[in-house]
């Protein structure tokens, strides 16, 4: 991805998500890939695609179970159903 491209992203990621703490890093060299960061923590990939010149944005989020909460803490049904969209 080219720095406008790793910009661009960030920005829709921001926008899209409500968080200004969202960071694409560049990757070090040419190849390597390409990490989301919330602040610190690290959160996931971003991989760029190109299929018959349409280009898309793929983000690999990777959650270990090691960060997640004890089944304890999760309320009974699991998380609030999403509200239908218009």
């Amino acid at each position: 991805m080219t720095p406008n491209e790793i910009a661009r992203v960030q920005d829709y990621l921001r926008r899209t998500f409500g968080n200004d703490r969202i960071t694409i890093v560049p990757p070090p060299k040419r190849g390597a890939p390409i990490e989301m960061l919330i602040g610190d923590e690290f959160i996931g990939v971003v991989h760029r695609d190109e299929d018959e010149g349409e280009v898309s944005y793929d983000l690999h989020i990777t959650i270990l179970s090691e960060d997640l909460p004890p089944a304890s803490a999760v309320p009974a049904g699991g998380a609030p159903k999403a509200k239908p969209t218009r």
